[in-house]
């Protein structure tokens, strides 16, 4: 079991920057695959970035190559999301989940948090 708790949201212009962060307790966070997905009013949820469980390997969906980098601290059990060069487009509740795939499918995730809100106006 691991429980996902997200901060870091809020509102911010465009261009700017906001740092996500996702707490897990339980076990064995180490051994789980993290990803960030979003989703914004009135669409489904999209994928955005995972991490391995070392933290070596990341994959980005492609809009947001280049300006988010996805991290993990093992021994602080967290997770994190730096988006830089931010864009109204970005607007959306970001979830952080636990895996055991390495997948873009949020079915393929086990565990959830239960979201943060980020607000980028133009």
């Amino acid at each position: 079991q691991l429980q996902l708790v997200e901060s870091g949201g809020g509102l911010t212009q465009a261009g700017g920057s906001l740092t996500l962060s996702c707490a897990a307790s339980g076990r064995s966070f180490s051994s789980y695959i993290m990803g960030w997905f979003r989703q914004a009013p009135g669409k489904e949820r999209e994928f955005v970035a995972r991490v391995n469980a070392r933290g070596d390997r990341s994959f980005y969906v492609a809009p947001v190559k280049g300006r988010f980098t996805v991290s993990r601290d093992n021994a602080m059990n967290t997770v994190y999301l730096q988006m830089n060069s931010l864009r109204p487009e970005d607007t959306a509740n970001y979830f952080c989940a636990a895996g055991l795939e390495s997948s873009s499918q949020a079915r393929h995730y086990d565990y959830w948090g239960q979201g943060t809100q980020v607000t980028v106006s133009s």
